[in-house]
């Protein structure tokens, strides 16, 4: 929960104060600079290169492979991860299949 408030101060800092936002949160002022500086977590590294290779498979397939054929892709090239991961990816990335109709 306090992740969430303090990612609302970023986002408001230009603003209002951030000394006022924070008691108006009830979060220390402190403990919100420390999240500003703290460096991103190895998962957070890896999610970002995951979403990074999910957004080009998903784009050389012309936007038409759903989250098993990019998990299948990201399995091929020695990254693996679970296809829960790859859904979840795919929805941060807006990769959203689009089906045409066919007619026969």
């Amino acid at each position: 929960m306090t992740l969430a408030k303090y990612e609302l101060i970023e986002a408001e800092k230009a603003h209002h104060k951030i000394a006022r936002m924070c008691t108006w949160l009830e979060v220390s002022r402190s403990g919100y600079y420390e999240w500003r500086t703290r460096p991103a977590s190895a998962t957070a590294h890896r999610r970002a290169l995951l979403a990074a290779l999910v957004a080009e498979i998903f784009a050389d397939s012309h936007e038409t492979y759903g989250y098993r054929r990019v998990h299948a892709a990201l399995a091929r090239r020695g990254e693996h991860c679970s296809t829960e991961l790859v859904r979840a990816l795919m929805r941060v990335t807006s990769s959203e299949v689009v089906y045409e109709p066919t007619f026969a």
